[in-house]
């Protein structure tokens, strides 16, 4: 499934391709910003395309991806399940909470949970 931009509670999200290529780069991140300036307001990065290196925080690939997306005022969701790498590091642990507790990066378990946050503002 390609791409696609829904809208969830008047927010337009565009909700990266399960399949689509890994984002293991800055510049990756950034193709994903320039297709979110189609429109979307919200870019839903199922976590599925994030490697080991996003979730490693000590690589600092996770901050240089999260810092784009909070440079270019497009709000980055990050879908599906990191239970796995939330185990194995409390960092990554504490950088989840904190960024949950925001408005510009959320971690969500699915769309659905997604769409439930963009309701409650």
């Amino acid at each position: 499934m390609p791409d696609r931009i829904e809208e969830h509670h008047g927010v337009t999200v565009l909700v990266a391709d399960p399949g689509g290529p890994p984002v293991t780069t800055v510049q990756d991140s950034l193709d994903l910003i320039g297709a979110a300036f189609q429109g979307a307001e919200v870019v839903a990065l199922p976590a599925a395309r994030l490697t080991g290196d996003f979730f490693t925080l000590s690589t600092g690939l996770a901050g240089e991806i999260m810092q784009k997306f909070v440079n270019y005022r497009i709000r980055l969701a990050v879908v599906g399940d990191i239970t796995a790498w939330l185990d194995a590091s409390s960092a990554l642990r504490a950088l989840v909470l904190e960024s949950n507790r925001g408005r510009q990066i959320w971690f969500t378990a699915d769309l659905a949970e997604l769409a439930a946050r963009l309701k409650d503002g």
